[in-house]
């Protein structure tokens, strides 16, 4: 059902940091020191070892100094936090042996990579929620009972959370790593550790809704413990007639900062504001752009993944199940490897490889042996540059502001029928501006 004849539906102000303020690359003095203490303190608490291969590298640091506003104390909190739990279930062997046909079957009802990026080169995932029936849970949530793994866990965490971590751990070991690499957008020298989701709401009932309520809040919960700062937008498309009514009460199912991230958007609003932040070539058909992609799909890479992958062991893709990078001896590439457990044999095959796209101490990116330039064309660097600007930043603003602002600002919503759709784009950025000028007020 169309909703263009709603009223608008309070939304979130601006997401606090946007990309990439607030990463490597774009570190202000006082950030830069607070990552320098927060390497101290955890290395004081037997946490983090120093390289040349470190423990952990900067980019996951800096996801947990950005959710507690760069107070290393804070960041430290959480991180330990998150390390007594993956130590407990033993995180790392659970994606290294979790069997293929289980993760395989977890990734239907969670967000699903596209295989396209949008135009700051941040990977662009896609959730359709009226796969997710109760019997469909029911069945998924009993089959989670009897999921093959290596992995010991403390007892206490739901199987379908484990699994959920593997797609976690998919998303921040395979997808934001590939992402990295590739250098056809602005700051390529700066790591992806991010994603953009479309969410898609449309022929979802309320009691649909409202038996999701678990489902989603612990899908939520769990990004917002142990793997913070993962999230960048969340596009929610198809409405439902009565949405204004419910996200009074759905919005708190999850944490103020996942629904600062949030843009509600009308019918005819979609593909305006989508292609703001994405190429309408990386948009799927359903959603008014050009990419030939379902749901169900596996993802379709674009052609700069393609261009710097070097296949190798017959293979022309990456293939189901869990996948991670890792360097190659020389420290010039990374190399690709399906693991998993297929009838609880051991996978570990090398899929293919791709070039560091800046090798330590180089400031010119690797060229996989292909000699024509990567460039960014004027056009689409000054969108890149437009579409950051609708977020900006602010490190001090608190969570309860955050909220209040969603409550008060009406832009970032589902949109009255009659405003133009020329004027989405612009009406992004002035609330972000009025969220901007609320904070320094």
């Amino acid at each position: 059902m169309s909703t263009d004849h709603l009223r608008r539906v309070p939304s979130a102000g601006a997401v606090d940091v946007g990309y990439p303020t607030g990463h490597l690359g774009h570190l202000t003095e006082h950030e830069t020191q607070a990552l320098v203490d927060f390497k101290t303190l955890l290395q004081e608490k037997g946490l983090y070892t120093p390289g040349p291969l470190p423990s952990h590298d900067d980019p996951t640091l800096l996801r947990y100094l950005r959710a507690r506003k760069w107070v290393p104390q804070d960041a430290y909190v959480q991180f330990s936090e998150t390390e007594k739990f993956r130590n407990a279930n033993e995180i790392d062997v659970l994606y290294d042996t979790i069997d293929i046909d289980s993760y395989e079957a977890s990734r239907k009802l969670y967000p699903r990579f596209t295989g396209r990026r949008d135009k700051r080169g941040i990977p662009i995932y896609v959730f359709q929620i009226r796969h997710l029936d109760s019997k469909a849970v029911a069945d998924y949530e009993r089959s989670t009972e009897t999921t093959y793994s290596k992995a010991k866990t403390d007892g206490k965490t739901q199987p379908k959370l484990l699994r959920l971590f593997a797609l976690y751990e998919n998303l921040t070991r395979f997808v934001q790593p590939l992402s990295s690499e590739c250098v056809d957008r602005k700051d390529p020298q700066t790591p992806i550790t991010l994603s953009t989701n479309i969410v898609d709401i449309s022929h979802v009932s309320l009691r649909m809704f409202w038996n999701l309520k678990a489902h989603m809040q612990a899908a939520s919960q769990l990004a917002t413990a142990h793997y913070p700062e993962t999230l960048d937008r969340i596009f929610i498309i198809g409405a439902p007639y009565f949405f204004s009514t419910v996200w009074g009460w759905i919005k708190r199912w999850f944490d103020p900062v996942t629904v600062s991230k949030i843009f509600i958007l009308s019918d005819h609003d979609i593909l305006p504001v989508l292609t703001t932040f994405m190429d309408i070539e990386n948009i799927p058909k359903s959603y008014g752009g050009k990419l030939n992609w379902h749901f169900f799909d596996e993802p379709s890479y674009d052609d700069e993944i393609r261009r710097i992958a070097q296949w190798e062991n017959g293979f022309t893709n990456f293939p189901p199940g869990p996948c991670y990078w890792r360097p190659t001896e020389d420290g010039t590439r990374l190399e690709c490897l399906a693991v998993g457990s297929q009838d609880g044999q051991a996978r570990r095959v090398r899929v293919c490889t791709i070039p560091k796209a800046f090798p330590s101490g180089s400031d010119t990116p690797a060229t996989n042996g292909e000699t024509e330039a990567v460039t960014i064309a004027g056009d689409e660097a000054a969108a890149t540059e437009t579409s950051k600007d609708v977020l900006p930043s602010s490190d001090s603003a608190a969570t309860t502001t955050v909220e209040s602002t969603a409550d008060a600002v009406a832009g970032l919503a589902i949109t009255d029928a009659k405003d133009s759709t020329e004027r989405v784009a612009e009406k992004i950025v002035e609330v972000a501006d009025a969220n901007t000028e609320t904070k320094a007020q």
